[in-house]
């Protein structure tokens, strides 16, 4: 039996397979508003049987996008949406998943197609970026506005307001973004967070409003909706954010209600090149990304915590992702470029690993051609 495609029950839900698709931004939306791109975007992967599929990174509220192009669910009516996305992703027999976000001082940027850089201050889509301490992100980004404790409050909100949405959608598993110098992220590291306040000062401090955040989403959810919650494992970057602190935030997070941790890192820092490789050189490119170099991570909370981890990072080979789950080293896998550019890795995989030998996992629209399509090829070898 093989690992990849066993069944992963986290509290009321059950995924058909460990298989997920990592939030992966589209900076398609129109006033935060899903559009038909990104329905034929998402509805690929559940197609290609992904056990778990989610939504890129969707802002809380409207200074909590990226770009003024990303996703948004400040309303009921940003909403409705998105919701017959999550029906059809139902429809193929997997499960949906919301990623939640802000994204604070690193907010308020063109698409990465689009240059990929700060919004100047007059320019029309452009808003006032904030963050735990008024220090931009990094030379030429927009100075943030300095949060005070009331609005640190109603972010909270926030979120809760934004999960509750996100339970009506029906969605079956909701992400808190904590990673890539986005908002909940430069709370925890140094780097960003200066403040004197109890959301700053030691680690408990910084760690307060993500737990915060964890806690009354948890409460607002119930107790059968998945958490799970995005580190950056390190910032990369001296005097940031390490992989002790993040076992320490991850026994917190498990207190506070959430059951999956998703192991990422770096991102505080604007520039790539402020990113280092696992032997402290300079990240330059992606190329320097070996396969499965976050792996480790996710084994690190998965043995040192009491939660469940997904480890992501250059996952391309099925019988890769099939032993970081054999050999327990996480509980689910995430894929972002490799299966954007194959969203039927899911099914090709389960081919791979002879799991699927008569298509009986594929689409019953496709399984019928396909399944012809293998007899002739077979035919003609």
């Amino acid at each position: 039996m093989s690992a990849l495609f066993s069944p992963l029950t986290i509290r009321g839900v059950t995924l058909p397979n460990r298989i997920a698709v990592s939030p992966l931004c589209m900076y398609s939306a129109l006033d935060g508003y899903a559009q038909s791109f990104h329905f034929a975007h998402l509805s690929t992967f559940a197609r290609g049987k992904a056990g778990l599929v989610f939504t890129e990174a969707t802002a809380i509220n409207p200074v909590g996008r990226i770009s003024p192009e990303c996703l948004g669910i400040w309303s009921d009516k940003h909403a409705l949406a998105i919701k017959p996305i999550v029906e059809f992703i139902h429809s193929m027999g997997v499960k949906a998943g919301i990623q939640l976000a802000h994204a604070g001082r690193k907010g308020a940027t063109a698409s990465p197609f689009n240059g990929g850089k700060p919004l100047p201050s007059d320019h029309p889509d452009a808003w006032q970026v904030v963050g735990p301490s008024a220090i931009a992100v990094m030379d030429g980004a927009t100075q943030p506005t300095e949060l005070s404790v009331q609005d640190i409050e109603q972010l909270v909100s926030d979120f809760v307001a934004a999960a509750k949405r996100s339970v009506d959608c029906g969605f079956d598993v909701i992400e808190l973004h904590g990673a890539h110098g986005y908002l909940m992220n430069s709370f925890l590291s140094p780097i960003a967070n200066q403040r004197s306040d109890q959301y700053g000062t030691d680690l408990a401090g910084r760690m307060r409003f993500p737990l915060e955040v964890a806690r009354a989403v948890r409460a607002a959810v119930g107790e059968d909706m998945p958490l799970f919650f995005r580190i950056s494992a390190e910032d990369r970057m001296p005097g940031g954010w390490t992989m002790d602190d993040s076992v320490a935030l991850s026994k917190e997070l498990g207190d506070a209600g959430i059951d999956v941790v998703d192991c990422s890192s770096g991102g505080i820092g604007g520039a790539p090149s402020f990113r280092a490789n696992d032997e402290g050189k300079p990240l330059k490119s992606s190329s320097a990304r070996t396969p499965g170099f976050q792996v480790p991570y996710a084994e690190r909370i998965k043995k040192e915590t009491s939660l469940q981890s997904m480890a992501v990072g250059v996952i391309i080979d099925p019988e890769q992702a099939e032993s970081i789950i054999a050999d327990g080293q996480a509980d689910l896998v995430a894929l972002g470029r490799e299966i954007m550019y194959n969203p039927f890795w899911p099914l090709h995989a389960a081919q791979t690993l002879n799991v699927d030998t008569d298509f009986d996992l594929w689409p019953p629209q496709y399984k019928w051609a396909v399944d012809r399509r293998d007899q002739i090829r077979r035919l003609n070898d």
